[in-house]
């Protein structure tokens, strides 16, 4: 099975429109959403148009495709417009012999860990800088943002086939880094 992965969208239609293009571009099976859906939190500009209704919008259609996991930014009231569950704190997605732990990154994340077992991925949004980090008894993989991304790093997603994960800008749908796992 196919993942798309992405997080921190923060209400930005065009770019949410922008990613669902790269989701049906690459074909995958399901989307995994890091969380930080709908608003933008107070330390972020505004992102490029936005508008939380239409993400809403955008998303809902898809609600049985979607896993998600609840961001900083994300509350109670965006539950009530969105078809699909956006409150729990993380997943774990078990792929035989690897665990792969999703979560938004403001709770658990590379310096609070979740207690799981060595050679699992903890996937995380939340910095909206894309990376992949040995931390010895895990490895810590983060997608960066689709919206606003930070430390000049690109408007991303990632996918990910059960053997690698691939980063790739939004724009170009190129693949800018790789992962084996």
């Amino acid at each position: 099975m196919k993942w798309f992965i992405a997080s921190d969208i923060h209400g930005s239609s065009y770019w949410c429109k922008k990613m669902l293009e790269c989701f049906e571009y690459e074909k995958a099976e399901r989307i995994l959403l890091l969380g930080d859906i709908l608003y933008h939190g107070p330390r972020n500009d505004l992102p490029k148009d936005y508008n939380p209704k239409a993400v809403i919008d955008l998303l809902n259609p898809l609600s049985e495709k979607i896993l998600c996991v609840r961001g900083n930014c994300d509350s109670e009231v965006d539950q009530m417009v969105l078809s699909f569950p956006v409150m729990a704190s993380y997943a774990a997605l078990d792929f035989g012999s690897k665990a792969l732990y999703a979560t938004h990154g403001h709770v658990y994340n590379k310096e609070h860990p979740l207690p799981f077992a060595k050679g699992s991925v903890l996937l995380c949004g939340h910095t909206h800088v894309p990376c992949h980090i040995d931390c010895e008894s895990f490895i810590y993989v983060n997608p960066g943002s689709v919206s606003i991304p930070k430390e000049n790093s690109l408007h991303s997603y990632m996918t990910y086939d059960g053997k690698e994960f691939l980063w790739k800008d939004i724009e170009t749908k190129n693949v800018y880094d790789c992962m084996e796992f």
